[in-house]
């Protein structure tokens, strides 16, 4: 979480399955992106998952909005189609296409949690 003026600009929910930190949602204000806030959080996270021993992080986001997949992309996320995801991955996919989310992706981004 980000603030400014006792105002929330930035957040992120994650949650724990196995050694995977799923990432449920990430989002910076807009007048706040572009000053490398998002990727200062998600380092963050990814510096604090390392440590606490998970293997990777997941999450499920818009293929094709700019600020979204591709931002993760140069991150180190890479596409993770549905056919080699876990169930729970494949079924969140599913309820976000029934709630009218279209065009949606799953992706992950392996870790070293020991340092290599």
């Amino acid at each position: 979480m980000a603030e400014e003026a006792d105002a929330i600009v930035a957040f992120m929910g994650a949650h724990a399955e196995g050694k995977r930190l799923h990432i449920d949602e990430f989002a910076v204000a807009a007048e706040f992106q572009g000053r490398g806030l998002g990727r200062a959080i998600l380092a963050q996270v990814t510096d604090w998952a390392e440590a606490h021993g998970f293997t990777c992080l997941s999450l499920t986001t818009f293929r094709n909005v700019p600020f979204n997949a591709p931002f993760y992309a140069s991150f180190g996320f890479v596409d993770w189609p549905a056919q080699d995801a876990p169930a729970e991955i494949r079924e969140r996919l599913i309820s976000e296409a029934n709630s009218g989310l279209k065009d949606r992706c799953a992706m992950r981004m392996d870790l070293h949690p020991d340092g290599a």
